[in-house]
């Protein structure tokens, strides 16, 4: 993982969250900490399957 990524899109979502909020718009992302953990459970999920080198069996299983 590059830091400098995380730091860039961190800063990217902190001024997309100011823009929205002083046009007065809602947020695209969910309003409660359930939510962001529902996305960072998609996202730990994701990660394990590549990890578990997994990647593609459901589909690769499926006769097509």
């Amino acid at each position: 993982m590059n830091i400098a990524e995380v730091v860039l899109a961190t800063l990217t979502g902190v001024l997309a969250g100011a823009v929205f909020a002083l046009v007065d718009v809602p947020i695209p992302a969910p309003p409660a900490l359930a939510g962001v953990m529902g996305i960072f459970g998609i996202y730990l999920g994701f990660k394990l399957v590549e990890y578990l080198q997994l990647v593609g069996a459901v589909a690769d299983a499926i006769p097509l």
